[in-house]
């Protein structure tokens, strides 16, 4: 990995108790990147979070902001990081006014001009108590105090849970805005995809307290494909369920339906294609894109074990 990165986790373990939930997690995230981090709920995704802000102490493995040990040097790292949290957690009786006054405080810079700007397209009212905001608001009072100090690094820990559309949309063009403007690096983990999909440079996929992948998500997406095609029955009477026919293209979810087999692939490559498409036993091999909800689903969905096809759908994954 880099060691000029802005983020750096070595070997992290995480235990609570007998259970593993982190074993020997490893990542890296560059000066200006998004890296976006993925599992399914439990999978350590927040114990990671905390490990990155100097909140937990890990039982084995280190982490490096800026190239400092985050749990060594937490105060001064935190002047340069901005943190928006799952629960947004502020002062119940404190308006957006006062929180901004507040958090002014404690940082060397702090643009309030911009972050009431920032408050007023999301139509957050200043004057009314945190805990009278919607949820959707006091998220986006969350985003707005972590950029105010115009951070260099910005963790984020799944920002848009529990907000409507409209709300999850705004949340992504702030940020999308912020990283035309400032280039700032930015570490997330989301359920919102799609919303993910749009920003992203880097995908990580946690799964049973391993890092399943690491990859650049334009390469990612060159790889992963699904494919469709129909078996020609009658040669040789041949049943089988189409793997032996996908196998140097790595299968990671197969479905069929009487001679229709439909597949996302991991390992895809112009080649292998041709191969199966010229097959003898293979008729109408179609191709095309796979979103990154299905290339999630497919590595960490119901049964995601031991390389075993898993079943498409959404519903694995939330």
């Amino acid at each position: 990995m880099d060691e000029q990165a802005v983020l750096r986790v070595e070997d992290l373990k995480v235990r609570y108790g007998r259970t593993v939930v982190l074993d020997g997690v490893s990542l890296a995230v560059e000066k200006g990147e998004v890296g976006a981090l993925l599992g399914r709920n439990g999978t350590g995704k927040s114990s990671l979070v905390r490990c990155l802000l100097g909140q937990q102490r890990p039982e084995a493995g280190r982490v490096r902001v800026f190239g400092q040990d985050v749990w060594r040097h937490r105060a001064r790292l935190m002047g340069r990081i901005g943190v928006a949290p799952e629960e947004p957690d502020a002062p119940p009786l404190m308006t957006a006014r006062q929180l901004d006054r507040f958090g002014a405080q404690f940082y060397t810079r702090w643009d309030a001009c911009a972050l009431r700007q920032r408050l007023g397209r999301f139509e957050v009212p200043l004057d009314v108590p945190f805990a009278r905001l919607s949820r959707g608001q006091k998220a986006q009072v969350m985003l707005s105090l972590a950029l105010a100090p115009e951070p260099e690094l910005l963790i984020l820990d799944d920002p848009t849970l529990g907000l409507d559309a409209v709300a999850r949309r705004g949340v992504f063009e702030e940020l999308v805005v912020e990283l035309a403007d400032r280039g700032i690096t930015v570490f997330l983990c989301s359920h919102d995809l799609a919303g993910i999909e749009g920003i992203a440079s880097q995908i990580m996929v946690l799964g049973g307290g391993r890092m399943l992948l690491d990859e650049d998500l334009e390469t990612l997406k060159q790889r992963f494909r699904r494919l469709s095609f129909q078996r020609i029955v009658g040669v040789g009477d041949r049943q089988d369920d189409g793997h032996d026919l996908l196998a140097g293209l790595g299968p990671l979810v197969v479905k069929t339906r009487g001679r229709h087999v439909e597949a996302v692939v991991s390992r895809f490559d112009d080649a292998a294609f041709e191969r199966l498409r010229r097959h003898v036993d293979v008729e109408s091999a179609q191709l095309e894109a796979v979103p990154l909800e299905d290339i999630v689903v497919s590595l960490v969905g119901e049964g995601a074990t031991g390389g075993q096809p898993l079943a498409l759908g959404t519903e694995a994954y939330r």
